[in-house]
């Protein structure tokens, strides 16, 4: 059985998410840097890229966006899991917001 090779659709997200995170922190930085997760150093580096050296990024066969999250506390609360649906998205905020913006090594 064949594995699929999932290169293609890697890149699209790549390049849509850091076309995305270019336009919110050309936008908005301090919003982008907290709403993507990220410190100083990478939203100068995503801020200034070229569009040439954005699609090079992109085509890295790294998956650039992560989840900020690693328990499935958090987890179910952004799924809407809890005690009050309508609140599970904000304690998720909340938890998140506490939580330190790790810099990539």
């Amino acid at each position: 059985m064949e594995r699929p090779d999932f290169q293609a659709e890697i890149r699209e997200l790549n390049l849509a998410y850091l076309m995305l995170a270019q336009q919110m922190l050309r936008s908005d930085r301090e919003t982008a840097m907290y709403r993507l997760g990220m410190g100083d150093e990478v939203a100068d580096l995503i801020a200034g890229l070229s569009a040439a050296k954005l699609v090079r990024m992109a085509s890295s066969q790294l998956l650039l966006p992560r989840f900020r999250f690693d328990d499935g506390l958090l987890a179910g609360l952004m799924a809407g899991e809890g005690r009050d649906e309508a609140t599970s998205g904000l304690h998720a905020a909340i938890i998140a917001a506490s939580r330190p913006i790790e810099e990539s090594a």
